[in-house]
């Protein structure tokens, strides 16, 4: 790996871990549900996807959680535990549905909220033993699609602009 690219993959990751704690302790006062959210985070790991490879954006998820469970304010094992079991099944998802060509970045992010949904859902119902709690994903599932419409297109036109930026910075 060369050094660039490795210090964009550290930025990358830093922009995830504040977007990812900005996001816990902002967005969450206006629903007050601690599993709503716009996933801001996963702009990154879009981003990661489609310039450089799952592997790279794989590896920026599972670091971004593990070290958002470490310093995030009001992470416990089970926040920690729904975190990964959506970003999981969200970057499974994300990664399939980008390789059929039908489905553009933001059909890719909506596939991406909505695995995401599904993973924190069932590992909620494995962590509290109750089948309850998966008369919420319907409503998970709804609000899966803008805000994926929204990431995806955070994540096209940031796409683009790096793009720009990359391409007519002189080294």
């Amino acid at each position: 790996m060369n050094t660039k690219r490795l210090v964009f993959l550290a930025i990358m990751l830093t922009v995830s871990i504040a977007l990812n704690i900005i996001e816990r302790l902002v967005l969450m006062g206006f629903t007050g549900l601690p599993m709503v959210r716009l996933g801001l985070a996963n702009v990154v790991i879009l981003i990661l996807l489609y310039v450089y490879s799952f592997r790279d954006a794989f590896a920026v998820l599972l670091l971004r959680v593990f070290i958002v469970g470490l310093l995030a304010p009001g992470a416990t094992i089970f926040s920690f535990a729904l975190s990964l079991s959506g970003g999981l099944l969200a970057i499974a998802m994300m990664a399939l549905f980008k390789k059929l060509p039908s489905f553009s970045i933001i059909g890719v992010s909506v596939i991406g909220a909505a695995g995401h949904a599904i993973g924190q859902v069932f590992m909620a119902v494995f962590i509290f033993s109750t089948e309850e709690v998966v008369f919420i994903l319907p409503l998970f599932l709804t609000l899966s699609i803008p805000t994926g419409i929204f990431t995806g297109l955070v994540a096209k036109r940031m796409i683009l602009l790096l793009k720009q930026k990359v391409t007519t910075y002189e080294y």
